[in-house]
Order: C-alpha cells, then sequence, then structure tokens
C-alpha cells in the first residue's frame, strides 16, 4: 500500500517547464525514497522506455531560468550542479494524497 502524502508536500515539487507540469529528479527521487544518482542511472540505463513526454532533461537556460526564481531561498537549489530531469506527470508514483 502506497504512503500517504499530504498533496502540499506534492504540490510544491510541481513546477511548469515548457508549459507542462513537471517534478524534478530529486524531487521525484525523494518521493520514491531513493537517492537522485540512482534514478537518474536507472534512467539513462533505459532512456529508450522515457519519450520526450514523459521526460526530458533541462537545457542550461532552463536550469538557470528556474534557479532564478529562488532568489531569497537558497534550500531549493542546494547541492545543484548539474542540469536536472524533468518528469511529467505520466511517470509521478501513485500516492494518495488527502
Amino acid at each position: 500500500m502506497p504512503d500517504i502524502v499530504p498533496m502540499e508536500r506534492i504540490m510544491g515539487k510541481i513546477h511548469i517547464i515548457r508549459d507542462t507540469r513537471v517534478m524534478l529528479d530529486r524531487d521525484l527521487a525523494e518521493l520514491y525514497g531513493v537517492k537522485t544518482k540512482v534514478l537518474k542511472q536507472a534512467v539513462r540505463r533505459n532512456i529508450k522506455r522515457f519519450p520526450e513526454d514523459f521526460m526530458f532533461e533541462l537545457t542550461k537556460e532552463e536550469f538557470e531560468n528556474w534557479r532564478s526564481q529562488f532568489v531569497t531561498s537558497n534550500r531549493d537549489k542546494m547541492g545543484l550542479r548539474y542540469t536536472p530531469m524533468a518528469f511529467t506527470e505520466q511517470v509521478w508514483p501513485c500516492y494518495r494524497v488527502y
């Protein structure tokens, strides 16, 4: 049975990039309970299973634009040295939201 995750926790991790609702790799990894590195390695090993409408890697420009939205808070961009992968709603985990 999946864990119950508060809606606020999930909603705070959803971003609009390329006019698409996405969740970044580190947030998706957290929800799945794995390290970001492990998630990215699994995706790269199975890249043909992730078409662009399921997952894409942010461009440097998109990444900088996303980072610039957090001028007052370094917490959300801490540790981000590489452009993250963005996952669309189609691959988000099926969590119960209350």
